[in-house]
């Protein structure tokens, strides 16, 4: 935990940020056009196309104004995310509506020893045969093993219950099943909960994912520090593939992956490729649905919910809950191989988001998911313009302008790409370094976006689509 000296200094230097930002923005304003550096030189390449290189600078004043909108939108986000987690943590212990919170947690197990931590992993898995081996066998091989295995075999028919058995681990096939994923995994917690004592962790994993080693210790050791902690949540990177679309995907994850561990594991999302929950979290979601938050009362999961994994995420965290994916706990998942089935798989990721949002309403541990959304609805204008005048400027004109300015901007932008991708190998360094593919890329993921906002407006029924696997 930070210390209070260092919370001040951090303070003070938001503080800071936002003085600096409001000083250029006056700065900006009194600011004079520079001068020309050199005359333009113009080129014809192959006597049929003209290349101007041109010194001018961008006003100053444009360039002053748009480093003090960041700046201040940067102090903004962190002032909210220090707000927010210390009033999390700051939680009075008499304060019902927030159960899960740190100090009402501390206060109710301190100086009890709830025994070590152990393991109960649950995979759901609905006509899984071609993937269900390698994810157990991850399971198994882990240096921490777990102490349960149960495969939740919803409605299959396939060899997924074979396999299972033929592993050696425990099977629960659900009964009358309707309700996806949510509604067998709520199927299987109504028997494991009532018998699990405080740290003896439930853990949800995808049957078409594999664990990297170390996974489950690193879980065991944040468990076992932190009597607080309710959720751990794994950092998932894409399986090898799958051709460009695959590499696309893999870009996208690795990218969120750096994300999350430059934030020191503050999730946004406990994944449902493979999280691990305290049982304390589990049965306060379940207690207080349909009181203080969506769904039935009784059921973890939210069965109406198109992405069960962020609602659970939202409900955990509006109950108090301090959650963590730690750099330690990755994951290899599944891609989806074709575009079809991507666009699929990500209309129901963002209309699940935007759904989920609008139940829960604005608080502040919504409030920057909401934001997020707006970045994305911002992206979608400042992208689609972007390139739609980048294709008309080629189309209509016969001389190609260059500024030094504006290629120095770009040469960062294209270091950030492949440096935020180098873990990646070289194929994702030079798809990164193309930069235009992966603009496409994330113009395609923009039309979801707006896809997603119209089906919701329109009132169209939302699916739920499997991917199957030949075997």
């Amino acid at each position: 935990m930070r210390t209070p000296w260092l919370q001040r200094v951090v303070g003070l230097l938001i503080l800071a940020a936002v003085a600096l930002a409001a000083a250029l923005l006056w700065w900006g304003v009194a600011a004079s056009e520079p001068p020309t550096l050199w005359a333009p030189v113009q080129v014809t390449l192959a006597g049929a196309w003209t290349v101007l290189y041109d010194a001018h600078a961008p006003d100053a004043r444009v360039v002053v104004a748009a480093i003090a909108v960041a700046v201040l939108l940067g102090a903004a986000v962190a002032s909210t995310e220090r707000f927010v987690a210390n009033r999390t943590r700051r939680t009075p212990a008499h304060v019902r509506t927030r159960p899960l919170a740190p100090k009402v947690v501390m206060a109710a197990t301190r100086g009890v020893f709830a025994g070590h931590v152990t393991f109960t992993v649950l995979i759901p898995a609905h006509n899984e045969e071609a993937s269900l081996s390698a994810t157990l066998a991850s399971l198994l091989a882990q240096s921490r093993p777990p102490e349960r295995i149960v495969v939740v075999a919803d409605n299959c028919t396939d060899g997924t219950v074979e396999i299972a058995r033929r592993s050696g681990v425990e099977v629960f096939e659900t009964s009358g099943n309707t309700e996806k994923k949510g509604g067998a995994l709520n199927q299987v917690l109504r028997e494991v909960l009532p018998g699990q004592g405080d740290n003896d962790v439930v853990m949800v994993m995808d049957a078409d994912t594999t664990l990297d080693d170390g996974f489950l210790a690193e879980a065991s050791r944040r468990f076992t520090d932190d009597r607080a902690l309710m959720a751990v949540g794994g950092l998932f990177y894409g399986e090898p593939g799958h051709g460009l679309i695959g590499q696309f995907q893999r870009n996208e994850y690795l990218r969120y992956s750096r994300e999350i561990q430059r934030r020191r594991g503050r999730v946004f999302v406990l994944t449902g490729t493979a999280s691990v929950f305290r049982p304390a979290a589990l049965r306060a979601v379940a207690g207080t649905r349909d009181v203080q938050l969506p769904g039935r009362n009784g059921d973890v999961y939210d069965t109406a919910a198109l992405t069960e994994d962020n609602e659970l995420t939202l409900a955990i965290k509006s109950l108090g809950g301090l959650t963590v994916s730690p750099s330690q706990c990755t994951v290899s998942t599944e891609l989806m191989p074709t575009w079809r089935m991507l666009w699929a798989q990500r209309l129901r990721w963002q209309r699940g988001a935007l759904e989920n949002l609008g139940a829960y309403g604005v608080t502040p541990q919504t409030l920057r998911y909401w934001a997020q959304q707006v970045g994305i609805g911002y992206s979608v204008i400042a992208l689609g313009a972007y390139l739609l005048l980048f294709a008309l400027m080629v189309l209509a004109v016969d001389s190609w302008v260059w500024f030094p300015f504006w290629l120095g901007l770009g040469s960062l932008f294209v270091v950030e790409r492949v440096v935020t991708v180098w873990k990646g190998g070289w194929a994702a360094r030079l798809l990164a370094a193309a930069i235009l593919p992966e603009l496409l890329f994330d113009m395609f993921l923009n039309v979801v976006y707006v896809k997603g906002i119209l089906d919701i407006t329109r009132g169209r029924q939302a699916t739920w689509k499997h991917l199957a696997k030949a075997a």
